[in-house]
This record gives C-alpha cells, sequence and structure tokens, in this order.
C-alpha cells in the first residue's frame, strides 16, 4: 500500500460503505429497529447514491460479532481496490456505552456479542477513529445510531447562507462524525418520523431522500448533520441531541455526484459549482462562536477598542505560532515536491482563516482611527522569520499568507470604495530581515508575485497550462469567503481584477520601472472582445475622474493623476508585449 496523497481530484473514483444493525443482543436489552435502520440507509445508498452493491458490507445481528466489524472496517486498510479518490460511509445502529476515567470519557459501542462489564468485548470508538488515518480514501463518514462520550469532534462555524466550491470539497481530506447522543442520553429507538425506524434514523433517511434541499441538488454531508441535528433535537419524541463534526480534514463528503460527473465532463473548462454549506449551530456555552461576530462587535463599540486590539494580537501571535520556522521549515526538511507543496497550501490557509476574516472586515467596516490595527496584521506577517538559509522555493512560499491577506482584504476595501484601507495596507512598512542593516520598505515589494514559489502552483490539479496560475487559485479560492462576509455576487471578478491592476501599478510607481506581478487582467487585455480589458477600464476612469479619484485622493501615486497615467502607459507596454496571444 501507497503512502496516503495530500492532493486529490476533484471526483469519486468508487464508494464504500459498511452498515452495521443489531437487534438482538447475547448480553444485552433488545432493541426494535436498528436492524431495519441498517437495511434502510444501505438500500438509499444503493438505490439513490449509486454505492455498488458488491461494495456495501451489510452486518446485523448475529454477524455483527466485535471480531467481524474491527475486521470488516480494518479491510479498508488492506484493500488494494479503495483508491485515494474514494469515499466510504459507516453506518452503526446498536447500543452504545460510555466510561469515565481521570482524562474524560471514552465511548464504545456494543457489538452483539458485547459485554458492558468486559470492555474488552466492545469496540471503542477511538479505535476506529485512529485506524481511520491509516485508509487511503479522502472522505469517511461515521453515522452512529447509538449515544455515548468520548467524542472529540471539531466544529467549524460558519454563517446561513455561506458558500464553497464544489471541486475545492472534493479535494480536501475529511474525516466527519455525525452519532445520535451524547453519553448521558438514551436513543429512542421508536416513534421517529418513519415507521419502523428509530427518531434518528428516520430524520437520516428523510435527508438522503429528498429532506435537504441544496443548490444544483449537492448534498453534501454538512448538509445532512445539519439537518439530522435540527430534525431529532425539536422531534417531540427525543430525548436526545445528535452530535457532530470533523475528526480531521476540512472537506466534506458528498452524496450525490451527478453534479460532480457533469463538471467533470467538461474539465478543460475548469468549471465549478459554487453551493451553500449548511451552517453548524451556535450552542449556548460552547466554544464555537464566530469570529467575524467578535470582531464586528468590538469594532462597534467605541469602548471596546483595547479589547479589539488585545483580540487581533492573540489571533497574531496564533498564527505565528502555527506557522513558524518549525513547522513549516525552509532547510533540513521535505524537498520541494508537489505533494508538499499542497500540503503547505492547505496549512498555511488553515493557519491563516481567522486573520483573514479579521482582515476582510477591517478593510470594509474600521473607522480611520482604526486602520492601524490593519497595519498591525501586515506588520508582523510580513516581519516574521522567514529563514535565511535553505530550500529557496520555501522561503518565497512563506510570504504566501500575507499575499493571501492582502488579496483579501484589498478586495473587500474595493467593495466598498475604502481606499483608505487599501492605502493603508499596500503602504505599510517593513523590515523582513534581521541585523541586515536594510531600510524600511513597502511590503509590497516583499510580497510581490511570491517569487518561485509563484510557478509551483501549477502543480495544483487544473492550474498547469494556466498563464497566470497563482492568480487562477486565489480567484477561485477566495471567494466562498469573501461572498460569505460581503455578499459580493457579480462584483467579485470585477473587484478581483481591479485589485490585482491596482496592486501591479502600485508596485510599478514604487520601483519606479514598468512591470508589475501580472494577474488575470494580462490575458484579459486582448481575450474579451476589444483591446484593454478591466486594465483599459481602470486607466478610463482614472483620466475621467483627475484629482478626485479614490486612490489619488488617498495617497496612492502621491496623489497625482499624471503620475498614475505614466506608470499605467509605462505598464500597458508590457501587456501588449505578453507573449500568450
Amino acid at each position: 500500500m501507497t503512502d496516503t496523497p495530500t492532493s486529490y481530484t476533484a471526483k469519486y473514483t468508487n464508494s464504500w460503505a459498511l452498515i452495521i444493525g443489531i437487534d438482538k443482543y447475547k448480553h444485552a436489552s433488545p432493541l426494535g429497529y436498528a436492524r431495519s435502520d441498517a437495511e434502510g440507509v444501505a438500500k438509499v445508498l444503493r438505490d439513490r447514491f449509486g454505492f455498488p452493491l458488491s461494495n456495501i458490507t451489510l452486518l446485523t445481528d448475529n454477524a455483527a460479532t466485535r471480531q467481524k466489524i474491527v475486521s470488516a472496517f480494518l479491510k479498508y486498510v488492506s484493500d488494494e481496490r479503495l483508491a485515494p479518490d474514494d469515499r466510504i460511509i459507516v453506518f452503526f445502529a446498536g447500543h452504545g456505552h460510555t466510561v469515565t476515567g481521570h482524562r474524560g470519557e471514552t465511548g464504545f459501542l456494543v457489538p452483539v456479542d458485547g459485554r458492558v462489564d468486559d470492555l474488552s468485548t466492545l469496540v471503542r470508538w477511538d479505535e476506529l477513529t485512529r485506524n481511520a488515518d491509516l485508509i487511503r480514501a479522502k472522505h469517511l463518514l461515521f453515522l452512529m445510531d447509538a449515544c455515548y462520550g468520548g467524542l472529540a469532534l471539531a466544529r467549524k462555524p460558519v454563517a446561513p447562507g455561506s458558500m464553497r466550491f464544489l471541486k475545492d470539497m472534493l479535494q480536501r481530506y475529511s474525516r466527519q462524525v455525525l452519532t445520535a447522543g451524547k453519553a448521558n442520553e438514551v436513543v429512542a429507538d421508536s416513534g421517529g418520523p418513519r415507521p419502523g425506524h428509530s427518531v434518528f434514523t428516520g430524520h437520516l433517511l428523510n435527508a438522503l431522500e429528498g429532506g435537504v434541499g441544496g443548490t444544483e441538488k449537492v448534498l453534501t454531508a454538512n448538509a445532512v448533520m445539519a439537518y439530522v441535528y435540527d430534525r431529532v433535537g425539536r422531534d417531540q419524541h427525543s430525548r436526545q441531541t445528535p452530535h457532530y463534526g470533523f475528526l480531521d480534514g476540512d472537506g466534506d463528503f458528498i452524496f450525490d455526484t451527478s453534479p460532480i460527473d457533469r463538471l467533470g465532463k467538461e474539465e478543460s473548462k475548469d468549471e465549478d459549482l459554487l453551493v451553500s454549506v449548511a451552517p453548524y449551530p451556535v450552542v449556548p456555552g460552547s466554544d464555537n462562536g464566530s469570529v467575524a461576530d467578535t470582531v464586528k462587535d468590538l469594532l462597534a463599540a467605541p469602548n471596546q477598542q483595547i479589547r479589539l486590539d488585545d483580540f487581533i494580537s492573540a489571533n497574531i501571535r496564533r498564527f505565528l505560532n502555527l506557522t513558524s520556522l518549525e513547522q513549516f521549515p525552509i532547510q533540513g526538511g521535505p524537498v520541494p515536491a508537489v505533494d508538499e507543496f499542497v500540503t503547505r497550501l492547505k496549512r498555511y490557509e488553515q493557519a491563516s482563516g481567522d486573520l483573514e476574516t479579521m482582515s476582510i472586515l477591517l478593510a470594509r467596516w474600521a473607522e480611520p482611527h482604526q486602520l492601524p490595527l490593519l497595519e498591525k496584521i501586515f506588520v508582523h506577517l510580513g516581519e516574521s522569520e522567514k529563514g535565511g538559509s535553505g530550500y529557496v522555493l520555501w522561503a518565497d512560499f512563506g510570504w504566501y499568507p500575507c499575499l493571501l491577506l492582502m488579496y483579501a482584504a484589498g478586495i473587500a476595501a474595493l467593495s466598498a470604495n475604502r481606499y483608505d484601507s487599501l492605502a493603508t495596507m499596500l503602504a505599510t512598512r517593513i523590515q523582513p530581515e534581521r541585523h541586515t542593516g536594510t531600510t524600511e520598505k513597502p511590503i509590497i515589494l516583499s510580497v510581490d508575485g511570491l517569487g518561485h514559489a509563484a510557478d509551483a502552483f501549477k502543480w495544483l490539479p487544473g492550474h498547469e497550462r494556466h498563464y497566470v496560475p497563482k492568480s487562477e487559485y486565489l480567484f477561485k479560492m477566495l471567494q466562498p469567503p469573501l461572498e460569505d462576509a460581503l455578499f459580493l455576487g457579480r462584483r467579485y471578478e470585477l473587484l478581483f481584477d481591479r485589485f490585482e491592476i491596482l496592486f501591479a501599478l502600485v508596485y510599478c510607481d514604487l520601483i519606479n520601472g514598468d512591470w508589475g506581478p501580472i494577474g488575470r487582467f494580462g490575458w484579459k487585455y486582448r481575450s474579451l472582445g476589444g483591446e484593454g480589458g478591466p486594465f483599459k477600464e481602470l486607466v478610463t476612469e482614472t483620466a475621467r475622474e483627475g484629482a478626485a479619484w479614490g486612490p489619488l485622493k488617498a495617497g496612492l501615486f502621491g496623489g497625482k493623476s499624471e503620475r498614475f497615467l505614466e506608470v499605467a502607459i509605462a505598464f500597458e507596454k508590457r501587456l501588449t508585449q505578453l507573449p500568450w496571444f
């Protein structure tokens, strides 16, 4: 068996399921509907979602011994037929058991031959989760119609109406869990919304058979879990609250693959679907509240500015710890290669998530006197240690989080004509190198195009032939969080292009030259039915508005339209010489 890769394609190659349901226990009280629950789930996976019958392992009653359950699960580790782009569902309907020790609760599943007074006969929950790390399939979803404790799950709160790209969810690893209830709750084995099924599985089957609507009929595990959580919690016959979240990763199991199949037929066009993601509920007293809500509350309260500063500082420190040279070594570590590049890319993005949200909100909503907080983020990111020797690619790639936040905040600023925010960010001065005697310089001169790391974006699936793969990747990757935060709609592409053009021209101005990082606007210069595309539109706007043009009033280009036009004319000559046409 080969090592699990860190990059996946935007499709499933095969589907597998381990389905377990136990009514007649040897040493525990019987259940009424666990077997029919298991058979119902197996049927809907086969008939509605195309799981091959030969790939569904159904263990009921006497067949669901501890040895057979563990053996069937571990077979996914060694089965050579199972590929990295596969998906797996594990469903269990039966008794759960919880034991409390000095480190907290430990949950167990009770097989048909299990005895709760002999823990060696039970299936320990974390035995399954640890072994899940050994399985190559990118998506594994546990659906457990049992109540037990010891579930260490991560919630990833998102706002109602949040959007994500379908292909992106498919290319990210995930281990997700939905369980019927917690340790101190009792599963309702009857009285559910469907005759012959428990409350939990009844609502689960309703979700899988059309109860959950979604854009383009994309049915995700996230949506199913949120639906079941809500319906079981409100069911009059229920005394349980489902528990759900991520064991690992941030992808999403997709039930309905028909949109994927349609995209696959036209993969050369690099089309994608932006789909709604069901939100996690914010549970009172839990720690899954929103960073965005906290920043909004503190921004709007004049007497909370010290707390806002402290909150941002704490998150900067957390980011710096997560992205230190110990975490991302540039020498003595992995050599530059596709898998390691993808791994670092996703880890940088995950570490940057909260600061990205803060930067978006500050750029859009901060009062002028609060803009130093935006500057503070970029100063600390820009002056963080990037390493003095080692692989040049990894050293250059250390600037990626800073570039990511700059794009996000820049687009947010432009969405509200906040050129003061844009100027604050682009003009931030840093001294990135220690003991070199170099003077401070604008951060944009260090971030620019990521140096050697920019070409590595061609390693990403679907970006091999792009003229500007870094720009194309950022265009898709940033749309969901910006759409969530600002509801930009069709304006997003216009704002993205506008930011990249201003970024490039400010860079030219600062170096007193004719080159700046070229983004998607470069190939649009001649490919959209006329000369110039979005670049020409921006130059025309400047000529029309003169000194009243927003970026000039904010101090960019020395506040002079003549200086801007001089830079734009020199840069445009570069565009006309691109070898793409």
